[in-house]
């Protein structure tokens, strides 16, 4: 049983298979999550590759930190994990949390919607080829603190598909998907659009039971291993060349801010 001092923290980044890289550098996202909860008094990690043995994983833990690219939890897994957080835990999940299962189709591939969607409060649709494009901050968020009213970022425009309620943190206005023809994954209906038809929520919290989940889908980043980025968008590079290193967000001050809002949101309930 951790001491009244101990922050107990559980930290999964990886691909699918358990291993793989998956299109991410997940040693370096690994490592500057350790880095930004070494920051944090007290605080005890362990780590793993996946949803494997998630019941004992949580057990005595106060904050799950989720960074994958594949992995997601089955049927039991999100029970334990449901239960958890309904009786305290709190998810602090990003970037290819909100996938998971892909399936085959004519077109190329498309998500499957599981019951982990519902637990994290978002689906991932696609997303275009990299790109720079403008944030907004939701000012009265919780989560905001020292936050600029926006902000633009290089990074992986994800598509989120909203499930049930939530509070918006963070959004980008766009009219349609900008991917072109056969790029990324397949779906049958832009769902991400709210009700104005413009406005993709990027990064939300919602409340499960006695504790909470905080989603952000910013944090793309790959190294010469693990890029399979076809191609960019010319804002990002010129003509569209894939850069070998890329870290994106997660070389911004803003990012950086939001990643210690939300482990210090995660903590607060220990």
């Amino acid at each position: 049983m951790a001491n009244a001092t101990t922050n107990k923290v559980h930290l999964i980044t990886g691909g699918f298979p358990r291993g793989a890289l998956a299109g991410h550098d997940m040693d370096y996202a690994r490592l500057r999550l350790l880095q930004f909860l070494a920051e944090q008094p007290h605080v005890v990690t362990t780590v793993s590759a996946d949803f494997t043995d998630i019941q004992a994983c949580l057990a005595d833990t106060h904050l799950l930190i989720t960074y994958v690219a594949g992995p997601y939890p089955n049927e039991e897994q999100n029970q334990h994990l449901n239960d958890w957080l309904e009786q305290g835990g709190r998810w602090f999940a990003l970037h290819g949390t909100s996938g998971g299962k892909a399936a085959r189709v004519k077109s190329g591939r498309t998500m499957v919607k599981t019951s982990h969607h519902q637990t994290l409060g978002g689906f991932f649709l696609n997303h275009p080829p990299l790109r720079r494009f403008a944030v907004q901050v939701n000012g009265e968020h919780p989560l905001a603190h020292d936050l600029p009213a926006s902000f633009d970022v290089d990074d992986e425009l994800y598509l989120i598909e909203m499930q049930g309620e939530h509070q918006v943190l963070l959004s980008t206005q766009i009219d349609k998907d900008p991917s072109p023809p056969g790029f990324g994954f397949a779906y049958d209906k832009d769902t991400s659009a709210q009700a104005d038809g413009k406005t993709r929520v990027l990064a939300f919290s919602r409340e499960v039971g006695k504790g909470g989940v905080t989603y952000i889908s910013l944090g793309h980043c790959h190294s010469p291993a693990s890029n399979s980025q076809p191609f960019v968008d010319d804002s990002v590079a010129d003509a569209g060349i894939t850069p070998g290193v890329f870290r994106g967000a997660w070389e911004t001050p803003e990012f950086e801010q939001l990643l210690r809002n939300c482990i210090a949101w995660g903590l607060q309930a220990a």
